[in-house]
């Protein structure tokens, strides 16, 4: 590593040179620095206002059942394979579940629908976490949001509120909340 860059810069603020003994502190401290592992990217995470929309949208069920799509259901609307007919969880699962199921929608939200503002964030993976990442890859809500058109990809939300083909009271409004706070300056 070429250190001089640094050493001028650090002359340059002190505003004179170096001792021997600084010259090896600065050394030390540069082999130092550079030896550590890098840190890992921070990860993602919905915030509070995303959080209570999904969890008031899904409601809470410890005992697994059928959604209105015809999908076996627990938890705050954990799906897959780990859900099986007659199922009874606790809350405290329910919770697990829930961020465990979260992170994947977290994960894949960050890596594509960037650059997004915390709640624009927590918005898309409320949806993301409705209807599917591969619903949200493809839809005209996500190509405007990558296109800077914050105000129309807020207003596609509405367009997501069927449920097994009908028109769905819990997801009208479910899109309006999240609509909202994707619209929501980031304080």
């Amino acid at each position: 590593m070429n250190r001089k860059p640094i050493f001028d810069t650090v002359r340059r603020l002190l505003g004179r040179g170096f001792t021997g003994v600084e010259v090896d502190e600065l050394d030390a401290a540069i082999d130092a620095a550079a030896s550590q592992p890098a840190p890992a990217p921070l990860r993602r995470s919905i915030n509070r206002e995303g959080l209570a929309i999904v969890k008031d949208s899904e409601g809470l069920a410890l005992k697994a059942y059928v959604c209105p799509a015809g999908v076996l259901t627990i938890g705050y609307g954990s799906t897959g394979n780990h859900v099986k007919p007659g199922m009874v969880i606790t809350e405290a699962q329910a919770e697990e579940l829930l961020r465990s199921d979260l992170r994947r929608f977290e994960d894949w939200v960050a890596s594509h629908c960037n650059p997004a503002t915390d709640n624009q964030f927590s918005a898309l993976v409320s949806l993301a976490f409705n209807i599917g990442e591969g619903a949200l890859k493809t839809s005209t809500l996500r190509r405007k949001h990558l296109e800077g058109d914050y105000a129309g990809a807020a207003d596609e939300f509405g367009r997501w509120n069927k449920g097994g083909g009908k028109v769905l009271p819990g997801l009208v409004k479910r899109r309006a909340r999240e609509a909202a706070l994707y619209r929501k300056a980031t304080v």
